[in-house]
């Protein structure tokens, strides 16, 4: 059960943290106040540290039995390159902003200190590596989307309850 809420806690967070972005590129009046939101989502950093330890301790189910090769390494590539996506961009986006000199404000007075120097170049560097990044993580997000409706819509193998049904399994831990 912990497990599924990690899951459809970050996938809410990371859908909203990619609309806002796209939002804050294009809009220019509310801008500072999506912003305001985006940056506290950066928190996903600290819950997919959470969430890789809860997927350390207890393994996804596996997978229908017969899933053909390709897919099942498909499956599992996209899940290491969403994983690799959910630690890069939020560090990314603070060097980013350290480099700039801005604040990194979590909540109230609650700050992050920089973790890199002060530096325009490197800021411009991060900057467009946040945006391919973003891009990268949305892409893979709708791949990963598009597969579990295949299986939940079309193959009808089992895999899609896994993670979507709120009723645990007998089969599986929770």
């Amino acid at each position: 059960m912990f497990s599924r809420i990690l899951h459809w806690t970050m996938a809410v967070m990371i859908l909203a943290m990619l609309f806002i972005g796209v939002g804050m590129v294009a809009s220019l009046s509310d801008y500072h106040w999506l912003v305001s939101i985006h940056k506290p989502l950066g928190i996903l950093l600290v819950l997919v540290a959470i969430r890789l330890v809860n997927r350390l301790l207890n393994p996804a189910p596996s997978l229908p039995e017969g899933m053909p090769a390709w897919q099942r390494f498909v499956a599992h590539a996209s899940h290491v390159v969403l994983y690799a996506l959910m630690f890069a961009l939020p560090l990314v986006g603070w060097g980013m902003l350290s480099a700039a000199r801005y604040p990194i404000i979590r909540y109230g007075p609650l700050q992050l200190p920089p973790i890199l120097p002060h530096d325009g170049v490197l800021y411009a560097v991060l900057r467009t590596a946040h945006t391919v990044l973003a891009l990268l993580l949305f892409a893979t997000f709708i791949a990963h989307f598009s597969a579990a409706l295949m299986h939940a819509l079309i193959y009808r193998d089992g895999a899609f309850p896994s993670m979507a049904s709120w009723r645990q399994r007998r089969d599986q831990p929770g």
